[in-house]
């Protein structure tokens, strides 16, 4: 994921998921935490991070800090994104459509967190086989990754964009 510089104020976190976990000792059990945390400018960029610590507060800070360094920028079409894409980590894959103006987001909980987060007002998802919300996060995002726009197709390709749109 390419390095991406941004304003820290400007960008607006979202906690996906806290995790208890515990651990059984000779004196008991001590819990930890893990928090998955997305983070976004409602402009085209988005990042997730994970982090663990024995408190909450402590581990959603260290899943923002962990999410800025995996900063990511997407290509949008106004409100949706340019094209159908599928995208998938592990088990999860992550069906997303684009839709008309005035549709709303129509996602489940992760993947919605990373769709609002990025800036999409409009499209239509569907999370499939997984549900672990870490791995529907990181299908999500490689996804996003894989959207391109006409211009950037028309880059690769050596020709003109109306060449691309017909």
């Amino acid at each position: 994921m390419a390095n991406i510089e941004t304003q820290a104020n400007e960008l607006q976190e979202r906690v996906v998921t806290i995790n208890r976990v515990s651990k059984t000792v000779k004196g008991g059990r001590i819990f930890k935490f893990a928090a998955l945390v997305v983070v976004g400018d409602g402009n085209g960029t988005v990042g997730f991070g994970l982090g663990k610590s024995g408190e909450v507060p402590d581990a959603i800070r260290k899943g923002i800090e962990d999410a800025k360094k995996n900063l990511i920028k997407v290509s949008l079409k106004g409100t949706t994104i340019p094209h159908e894409v599928i995208g998938k980590f592990g088990a999860g894959v992550v069906l997303m459509k684009p839709a008309a103006p005035g549709t709303g987001v129509i996602a489940g909980g992760p993947v919605r967190a990373v769709v609002e987060t990025v800036g999409i007002k409009d499209i239509r998802s569907k999370a499939l086989r997984s549900n672990n919300p870490c791995n529907v996060v990181r299908a999500t995002i490689d996804g996003l990754s894989k959207l391109r726009n006409a211009d950037e197709v028309a880059a690769i390709r050596g020709k003109s964009t109306k060449e691309i749109l017909g």
